[in-house]
């Protein structure tokens, strides 16, 4: 998986590549798919939600450019992966998921693998965790219309956050950084997300 998807499609920051290889996917998905855990593609995982494929995990983890100090907010837990790569790679990760059984779930199996700097929540992803506020990163890991405010008011000056923006069914991977508290964009790569759901997201699941 590491060297077909993740360093032979461009993948070059080395603290990805480990997290890659250390963190077991396959404990993340379902055993009647853990055959497929390792292949290029999303994987259901129940309450209509997914797990990303391996090498869009590598590369919002990549455009998060992590040096091992940050203290990170993900919105949507969803089976965990993602969550236990950042905390290979972060010093602390808080992490929301609106579904309390996918948030319960991913909670066991980081607490299994000896993860100690995960804190979850259930709730709305889109309004933050404001009492933890700033983040030096932010990762959203479903579609948005578009930037959160709230989020982006959380995200400290200099911070970095990762968002697919678009419709319900397309989105562009949007690298957003805090320049004095205005949003500073680039574009990465189109990509396919299940919609953010909440206040300030999609309506509905």
């Amino acid at each position: 998986m590491v060297d077909e998807q993740i360093i032979g499609r461009g993948i070059k920051d080395q603290g990805v590549i480990e997290a890659m290889l250390v963190v077991p996917r396959h404990k993340f998905v379902s055993e009647n798919l853990r055959t497929q855990a390792y292949n290029d593609y999303p994987l259901p995982i129940g309450a209509g939600q997914t797990i990303s494929q391996p090498y869009m995990v590598a590369l919002m983890t990549e455009l998060l450019q992590l040096s091992g100090k940050e203290k990170v907010l993900e919105i949507g837990t969803g089976s965990g992966y993602q969550t236990a790569i950042l905390a290979e790679l972060s010093s602390q990760v808080f992490t929301i998921e609106r579904i309390a059984e996918l948030s319960q779930a991913a909670r066991q199996r980081i607490e299994k693998l000896g993860y100690k700097n995960v804190v979850f929540r259930v709730g709305d992803g889109t309004i933050g965790w404001p009492e933890f506020a700033p983040f030096d990163r932010i990762l959203i890991t479903a579609g948005a219309p578009d930037i959160p405010k709230s989020l982006f008011s959380q995200l400290s000056d200099g911070g970095v956050m990762v968002v697919p923006i678009g419709d319900r069914n397309f989105q562009i991977l949007n690298v957003v950084k805090n320049v004095g508290g205005r949003p500073e964009v680039e574009q990465s790569i189109e990509c396919t997300f299940v919609p953010l759901v909440g206040k300030e997201g999609w309506n509905g699941a």
